[in-house]
């Protein structure tokens, strides 16, 4: 993409795709972001409404868009738990439909289409760290189905139009993604315990700790969607995307109120039905087809997030506690 080109980002008003918007009008295109503000925020993109490389439609992936563009990002889809679980029928319409509706649009186009697919692919896997060639663990019909059934259903669609067609495809399955502009309500591990240390109330954490994750920080990936969406027609992937480094919850949550200074405690409750134990990414074709690896490390991560939300709680009137 070194020449200026017209991109549709569906989801683009989301936590990845506000910075990957970001990236690619710094990268000299123009972008046409769809959203339907079910889960993504206007703050998030307030500050491109007025740049000229920049171009917002309000609408629903579930049903057809018709527009022209050079290449299409599709990202339309809630991402947390506690937002995929609130209408999860919306949740499997929006993966399944929405890539339908997409790749149709791809094809007539005639355009490469990037599809941002998950780690939930694997479920609660019974391998780690997980590799692309991984068939998964999951549960077809329990409480995160609905968006662990969609994603693979979406990679489905995408490689059979693939194989049908010839379409251009990219897919992606990525791994937890942590940075400003996540929604402090989204129920992710990262967000939460944050929002709790800067208030000072007690850390919500699901099982004993133990259970691990591999925590990528937003820039990281948005590079390396950038390079794979550069790679030629013959890497259609999946790739995994995320920081193979791994770290229990447990860990996570007593870093985050160090680095918060918080007198937070920790307090136990059930782990989720379905819930991963494990999540860790083997990223060696993602090293060798895009010349990848995260560069920012967690603290350094951390460091930021924390500053964001800080920030935005304090704005809102709901900030730390006075001491």
């Amino acid at each position: 993409m070194s020449i200026s080109k017209q991109i549709l980002v569906t989801g683009g008003a989301g936590f990845i795709g506000s910075h990957l918007i970001e990236r690619l009008i710094a990268d000299g295109h123009d972008v046409l972001c769809v959203d339907n503000f079910y889960t993504g925020t206007k703050p998030n993109i307030r500050h491109l409404i007025d740049n000229l490389q920049f171009e917002l439609i309000r609408h629903d992936v579930t049903f057809p868009l018709y527009v022209e563009v050079d290449s299409i990002f599709n990202l339309a889809c809630p991402a947390s738990p506690i937002h995929y679980q609130r209408d999860p029928v919306q949740t499997t319409k929006t993966s399944v439909h929405g890539a339908i509706n997409m790749l149709g649009l791809a094809k007539r186009l005639k355009c490469r289409i990037f599809q941002a697919s998950t780690s939930e692919v694997y479920g609660d896997p019974k391998i780690n760290p997980q590799t692309e060639d991984y068939w998964g663990n999951v549960n077809p019909n329990g409480p995160r189905s609905c968006y662990d059934e969609g994603k693979r259903c979406a990679e489905t669609l995408f490689f059979d139009y693939h194989r049908q067609t010839g379409l251009d495809i990219k897919v992606a399955r990525i791994f937890n993604t942590y940075g400003p502009r996540m929604h402090p309500n989204d129920g992710r591990v990262v967000s939460n315990f944050i929002v709790q240390a800067l208030k000072g109330e007690p850390i919500t954490l699901f099982g004993d700790g133990s259970q691990t994750r591999s925590f990528c920080y937003v820039s990281d990936l948005v590079e390396a969607i950038i390079r794979f969406m550069n790679t030629g027609p013959d890497c259609p992937g999946p790739l995994n995307l995320g920081n193979p480094v791994e770290i229990t919850i447990g860990e996570l949550a007593d870093r985050i109120v160090k680095m918060t200074g918080s007198r937070s405690k920790i307090a136990y409750h059930p782990l989720p039905q379905d819930d991963p134990v494990q999540r860790r990414p083997d990223i060696s074709r993602a090293r060798a087809a895009l010349d990848w690896e995260p560069t920012v490390t967690l603290e350094q991560g951390l460091e930021k997030t924390i500053a964001y939300f800080d920030t935005l709680l304090s704005d809102s009137g709901t900030g730390r506690p006075e001491s």
